[in-house]
Formats: structure tokens, sequence, C-alpha cells
């Protein structure tokens, strides 16, 4: 499958889970540790998994906005949330997982019309598309 890619960042780390994240660009630089319960100190900073949750939540309110946009569906109220919740260990095959929950609020919709809205934009939305086949990602609307 080919992309037409119309924007494109770069980001590094260093140090792994205890380190720091960078964009190439200075926009954005986040200290990481590893959380406790993964063996690490917690403490002040990030870790990979917030990283990716708060990038799906954003993403995927995103995606809803753009299929609403298209017509046809709801349109997506300016108090819309998107709560995403990323949770890793260890996999029964070897190596780790992540499992995904979305849970959408879109006060004022019918819930017939957001649950459209919610399945069309995780067609559309290229963090589904990645997890997609890889990562179960239950979605919820509350």
């Amino acid at each position: 499958m080919s992309v037409n890619v119309l924007y494109r960042t770069s980001a590094r780390a260093t140090g792994g889970r205890d380190g720091r994240a960078t964009t190439l660009d200075g926009a954005l630089d986040v200290k990481l540790t590893t959380p406790k319960e993964l063996g690490g100190p917690g403490g002040e900073g990030n870790n990979p998994e917030q990283l990716f949750a708060t990038g799906y939540a954003a993403c995927f309110l995103g995606a809803m906005k753009f299929v609403a946009s298209q017509g046809g569906t709801a349109k997506v109220p300016t108090d819309a949330t998107v709560t995403s919740t990323v949770g890793i260990g260890p996999r029964s095959e070897g190596g780790f997982g992540l499992e995904i929950a979305l849970a959408i609020a879109l006060p004022g919709v019918e819930r017939t019309a957001a649950e459209e809205l919610v399945a069309k934009a995780h067609q559309v939305c290229p963090y589904s598309n990645a997890t997609r086949g890889n990562i179960d990602v239950k979605l919820s609307v509350v």
C-alpha cells in the first residue's frame, strides 16, 4: 500500500525508557521515565505508552472531524473527547504487547449517529490503520 505523504516529522530518543525524546525540529522535548510497574523508578517524566495514548486520542478526534466534514454523519461537538487507554505487558508468545481502549464522548449526539461516526473514523484514522490486525482496539461511545 502506498501513501501520499503530506507531512513528515522525525524524533530521536536517547537512553531508552530512562532517557529523553525530542523531535528534530525542537518542538517537543520529553524526559522519559520507566514506570514502577515495569521495574523503573517512576516519578517525573513520561513513557512511550503515554505518548502513544495522547497521540492516538488526538488523532482519532481529528479523524472524526475529518469524517464529519465529508458529510453524511453527525457533526463533532466542540466538547467532544477521546480518552485513550494504553496497556503494556508480556505476550504469551514472547516479547511485549499493547492493548488499547478508546472511550469517545460526543455530547448531544444521538447514540446511533455517534457509533456510526466512530466506526467511520476508525477506518480512516492513521493510528487505527497502523494497529489494525496487530493490536485489538476496543472502541466505546460513552
